[in-house]
């Protein structure tokens, strides 16, 4: 009796299941990837655009600033 069970429908059973677990990992690396795709786009940003945020933030004055960006271009 148990042992039609695991006939074809026992192997189709494996192969639903096998498609699921793939279809997780697959999600799963998805995430990951477009995690990452992000954290390297800030890492390109250049020096003078994250000095430029920082006084738009308030973090430096306009001297502050100025000085940096001479710096930065010289």
């Amino acid at each position: 009796m148990f042992h039609d069970m695991w006939g074809w429908g026992g192997m189709w059973m494996g192969v639903i299941w096998l498609g699921i677990l793939g279809l997780i990992i697959w999600g799963v690396i998805s995430l990951v990837s477009s995690n990452r795709g992000d954290s390297s786009n800030a890492s390109r940003e250049s020096a003078l655009d994250i000095l430029k945020k920082r006084y738009a933030r308030g973090e430096i004055d306009e001297k502050e600033f100025e000085e940096k960006k001479r710096r930065l271009l010289e």
